[in-house]
């Protein structure tokens, strides 16, 4: 059984950082892309970022690329966003997700955590 649990949400000023953790188990982590997703309140989920199995590629939302940064640590079973130069617009439940793809997510990922809540202040 596939388990993600984030970590590292919370609430920060504008122009801010934070990092979430994903903590992630029950089958082999390192196979397989992994991404965030996240919902900002009353907006459906969206894309925010991926990477491959590897580590070796990733993709970004163009609305946080230059600013988000995703890693893994397979050897740990975790991944990372950091994400700096934080808007109020990035306010949202982040989403650890993974399927069972090796390179990229597919639009509708098979497995999600339960999120961990970003608020950023203005």
């Amino acid at each position: 059984q596939v388990q993600l649990v984030e970590s590292g949400g919370g609430l920060v000023q504008a122009g801010g950082s934070l990092r979430l953790s994903c903590a992630a188990s029950g089958r082999t982590f390192s196979t397989y892309a992994m991404g965030w997703f996240r919902q900002a309140p009353g907006k459906e989920r969206e894309f925010v970022a991926d990477i491959s199995w590897s580590g070796g590629g990733a993709n970004y939302a163009d609305s946080v690329k230059g600013r988000f940064t995703i890693s893994r640590d397979n050897a740990k079973n975790m991944m990372y966003l950091q994400m700096n130069s934080l808007k109020p617009e990035d306010t949202a439940v982040y989403y650890c997700v993974t399927s069972d793809r090796m390179n990229t997510l597919p639009k509708s990922p098979k497995y999600w955590g339960k999120g961990t809540l970003v608020t950023v202040s203005s």
